[in-house]
């Protein structure tokens, strides 16, 4: 999946695949997550928001089930 970078403390990239509804994330330590079955509008708040980590944090931990790759 292709990652776009953002500018964040803990994060690195941000992907988003939209056929499988998809959101992966790759933090600074290395570490890559895919969170399933996540709106499009979800990715797009993320994308959009102040702080991606925050965001993160609020609206997808928890919320969605998620693999570290």
């Amino acid at each position: 999946m292709e990652r776009i970078a953002v500018d964040s403390s803990n994060i690195s990239s941000i992907g988003y695949d939209e056929e499988s509804t998809t959101l992966e994330i790759e933090f600074h330590n290395g570490a890559v997550y895919q969170y399933f079955d996540v709106p499009f509008s979800i990715y797009d708040d993320l994308m959009g928001a102040d702080s991606h980590g925050k965001y993160l944090a609020q609206n997808i931990k928890g919320k969605y089930r998620f693999v570290r790759v």
